[in-house]
C-alpha cells in the first residue's frame, strides 16, 4: 500500500535532511517534493500547498536547533498532508447514528458514483459493519437503470440478512428510496441505505435522476463512493458530484491496492469533504473507518 509514494516522498526526505540548505536550495527540493507528489495522484494545487507549508515548517532557524533534522522534515510533511486531510472536516457517524435513533428515526444514506467503484459492494460491507455495531438497516434498490443491478444488490442482501427494497427496472428509483425511507421509520429500522445508478458525471439526464432522489429521500448523508486507483479522474467526479447535490462524505475504495496514495488527498481538498471509510479487500469486513493520521504515518 502507497509503496511509489513511499519511496519518492523518502528520497525528498533524505534530500533536505543531509545538509543544512539555504532557501534557495530548499526551493529546489520542495519543487522534486511537488514533482513527487504529482507523479502519485496529488492534484498541482494540494501539491503546492503542501511544499508551502513545508517549507514555512523549515526555513530559518528552525532546523539549526534540531540535532535530528531528518525527523523534523519528515514531522514537517507529516503535518502538511494532515493540514489537508483535516480540511474536510469530520464526521460522527455513529454518533449520528445514535441520536436519530434517540428521535426514533432512520439515518437515510445516499451512495453515489460512477460505475466501477465498487459501490453497491461498499453498501453492503456498511451494513455488515452497522449490523456488527448492533443497528438494523434497509437497503433501496434505486439503480433502476444497469442490467443486473438489483441482483446484484439483491444477493448483498440475501447474504446479510437484510431487507430490501426494489421495484422493477427503470422504475422510478426516487419512488424506490421514498419506499425504503417510509419503510424503516414505519419499523423503526436505524439506517437507510440508497443504491443509486452509476454516472458519468457528464451524464445529464441520470445526474437530474439523482437530483431528485435527493429530493424524495432528504437523505442525512450523501456520499460520494470513487476508486483510488483512478487517481484525478476520481477527484473530477467528486467534484461534479458535489456541485450536482452537495455531498457530505467520501468513501474510497481499492485503497490496499493502491500504491500512490494521492487521491485521497486531492479529493478531500478539492471537496472539502471528509473521507469517513476506505474500502481495503473484497469481504464485508473490509471496511475501515478512515483515520488522517493513520494515513500521513502510511505513506511516510
Amino acid at each position: 500500500m502507497f509503496e511509489k509514494v513511499k519511496e519518492g516522498l523518502g528520497k525528498v526526505i533524505e534530500k533536505i535532511s543531509v545538509r543544512e540548505l539555504s532557501e534557495k536550495e530548499l526551493d529546489e527540493v520542495l519543487w522534486e517534493l511537488q514533482l513527487v507528489l504529482l507523479q502519485n495522484d496529488v492534484s498541482l494545487k494540494v501539491a503546492e500547498q503542501i511544499a508551502w507549508s513545508v517549507k514555512e515548517k523549515l526555513v530559518g532557524e528552525k532546523v539549526r536547533r534540531f540535532s535530528d533534522v531528518r525527523g523534523m522534515v519528515r514531522e514537517a510533511l507529516r503535518e502538511a498532508i494532515l493540514e489537508v486531510l483535516e480540511s474536510g472536516g469530520k464526521i460522527d457517524l455513529f454518533g449520528i447514528l445514535e441520536e436519530k435513533k434517540r428521535r426514533r428515526e432512520p439515518l437515510v444514506m445516499v451512495f453515489v458514483g460512477v460505475n466501477g467503484t465498487g459501490k453497491t459492494t461498499t453498501i453492503a460491507k456498511l451494513a455488515w459493519l452497522l449490523q456488527k455495531k448492533g443497528y438494523t438497516c434497509v437497503l433501496a434498490a434505486a439503480d433502476t437503470f444497469r442490467a443486473g443491478s438489483i441482483e446484484q444488490i439483491e444477493k448483498h442482501a440475501k447474504r446479510l440478512g437484510v431487507k430490501l427494497v426494489k421495484q422493477s427496472y427503470h422504475a422510478d428509483a426516487a419512488a424506490v428510496a421514498w419506499d425504503a425511507v417510509e419503510h424503516a421509520k414505519a419499523k423503526f429500522i436505524n439506517a437507510v441505505l440508497v443504491d443509486t445508478a452509476g454516472r458519468m458525471q457528464t451524464d445529464r439526464n441520470l445526474l437530474e435522476e439523482m437530483k431528485k432522489i435527493v429530493r424524495v429521500a432528504d437523505p442525512d448523508l450523501k456520499v460520494f463512493v470513487g476508486d483510488a486507483l483512478t487517481g484525478n479522474d476520481a477527484v473530477e467526479q467528486a467534484e461534479k458530484f458535489n456541485e450536482a447535490i452537495g455531498l457530505d462524505a467520501i468513501i474510497l475504495t481499492k485503497v490496499d491496492a493502491d500504491v500512490r496514495g494521492g487521491t485521497a488527498l486531492s479529493v478531500t481538498y478539492a471537496t472539502r469533504k471528509p473521507i469517513i471509510f476506505v474500502g481495503v479487500g473484497q469481504g464485508y469486513d473490509d471496511l475501515e473507518e478512515f483515520d488522517p493520521k493513520w494515513f500521513a504515518d502510511r505513506i511516510l
